[in-house]
Order: C-alpha cells, then structure tokens, then sequence
C-alpha cells in the first residue's frame, strides 16, 4: 500500500495533490492549493495554482463537516486519518477538489448559511463533488475569479433552502432477498483507490 500523509495524499515527492495553508495568525485567510507535481501539463510554467482564500471565519464553519466526512471515508479504505493543523495540509487530489467545492460555495456565504451549505455538501455523493468541481474549475478555478459563473452558482445551489437533517442509514434486520443482494454490488470506489489515481 502507498504512503500517505495528512488526508490521503502521497507522501512521494513530486505527486499531484492538494494542500492547505492554515496561517497561525487566527485571523489570517485560508488557501487552498493544487500542486500539479510533476504530472502537470508541461506547458505551464507555475505548477501550482490557488483555488481559493477563504475568510477564516468561513473556514471554521466548514472545516469540521470536511474532516469527519474524509476520515470516515479514509478509515473505510484502512488509510491513516488527517486534522487541520496551522501551516500545510496535503489532500488526495480527489479529496482536495471536495474540498474546493465546499470552500468555493462558502466563500459567498454568511458564517449562518455555512450550515446549510455543509450539510447540503455531506448529502452529494463523491462523485457529484467532482463533477462541481470540473465544471467549475473549467471556467473559474482560481483564487481572484470569484465572481464568475460556477463560482456564484455552487453558492446558490448550495445554500439556499432550509437546514436539512442527514438521516443514519439503516439497514433492516433479518431482510434477505433473492434477486439482488446490495452487499454483493461493487461502488465505485471498489475500483479508485484514494490517492493512486
């Protein structure tokens, strides 16, 4: 198995990830950044580039849901789990462009409407957040293009509404059927290692 460091991603130098800059000065803004490493395309110069800053009370109000929802998902896949500490923390490339999605939507928001923009993040599927993730960054995937098409619509479609509640999924006891046993259908991520893509 691959060596991982903070939220499942390669410890490897040069790998494509996402990293966070947490300033020890409370009141400092939030980065969020993606690190190409020696995967990116060739024919930019810089392979780095800041997805987005995000006020430090917005990143209070978003950082907890984020990091129960990733080690959860970590745990699952036996991978050591990560915390954000004040300096650098690396994501899976995966896990970064979930992240960028809930930062992009909050960055709009009042630190009241984070709630519902973080439980309405926790309820799409991995899958949904990368497919936010690539239309928006196609046209808006840098830090000063805030303003611009995706960037405004993942706020809107992320917080507007009432708080909604995420219900403990439950599977009955003593139910078996015939036709199609749940446990037995692959997911998609039987197939994605987190961080060996």
């Amino acid at each position: 198995m691959m060596q991982t460091t903070d939220f499942g991603a390669p410890s490897g130098f040069g790998a494509h990830c996402f990293y966070v800059e947490i300033p020890a000065i409370p009141r400092y803004a939030v980065r969020i950044y993606e690190d190409y490493g020696f995967d990116g395309d060739e024919s930019r110069r810089e392979t780095t580039e800041c997805r987005v800053i995000l006020a430090r009370e917005l990143w209070t109000k978003i950082r907890d849901d984020a990091r129960r929802d990733f080690n959860a998902r970590l745990k699952a896949k036996k991978q050591s789990t990560g915390s954000w500490n004040t300096g650098t923390v690396k994501l899976d490339r995966f896990l970064g462009r979930e992240l960028c999605v809930l930062a992009w939507a909050a960055e709009h928001a009042t630190p009241q409407e984070c709630l519902i923009i973080c439980q309405k993040w926790l309820a799409l599927r991995p899958e949904e957040r990368w497919w936010f993730y690539s239309k928006t960054a196609a046209e808006a995937r840098l830090a000063d293009q805030s303003e611009r098409g995706w960037r405004k619509a993942l706020y809107c479609a992320l917080s507007d509404g009432i708080s909604i509640k995420l219900e403990q999924k439950i599977k009955p006891k003593g139910l078996k059927t015939k036709d199609v046993n749940e446990e037995a259908l692959p997911s998609l991520f039987d197939f994605i290692e987190i961080g060996e893509i």
